[in-house]
């Protein structure tokens, strides 16, 4: 049974394994977020057990952390892999992040839907004044 809920997002992501200084950063999208990992999409196969840092650029300063990829699955384009992070101070980090991914996908569903144009902040204001009571915990 899932201890987090998970919720969707299409964040972009930056990530590279941490065993391996050397390798370039490679850029994703986010599949869903939870405080305690989240999944993302990849062109390649990442190997369970793998020490993985992860850069997703919300506001500055961006959110980084640090975890392991607990699962890889196949998928027609590519892989879903599954990060679990290693620290628990990151939660308070983690629902900061959510929020923004909220956020962001309120500010497209409202160019989609009506064409209005808006900034980051002005969709947080709205988004902050309309959902964050109800915003899931």
């Amino acid at each position: 049974m899932r201890q987090y809920i998970r919720h969707p997002t299409e964040m972009p992501i930056h990530y590279w394994l941490s065993d391996n200084a050397d390798a370039s950063t490679a850029s994703d999208l986010v599949n869903d977020i939870s405080t305690s990992g989240l999944s993302f999409h990849s062109t390649y196969r990442i190997k369970p057990g793998s020490s993985i840092s992860i850069r997703i650029d919300v506001k500055p300063p961006p959110f980084i952390a640090t975890g392991n990829v607990v699962w890889c699955r196949r998928e027609k384009k590519g892989y879903l892999v599954g990060v679990n992070f290693n620290d628990l101070d990151i939660e308070f980090s983690m629902r900061m992040v959510e929020q923004v991914c909220y956020i962001e996908q309120y500010r497209r569903e409202i160019l989609r839907k009506e064409g209005r144009r808006m900034s980051s902040e002005q969709a947080a204001v709205e988004w902050i004044s309309q959902f964050a009571g109800s915003f899931p915990v």
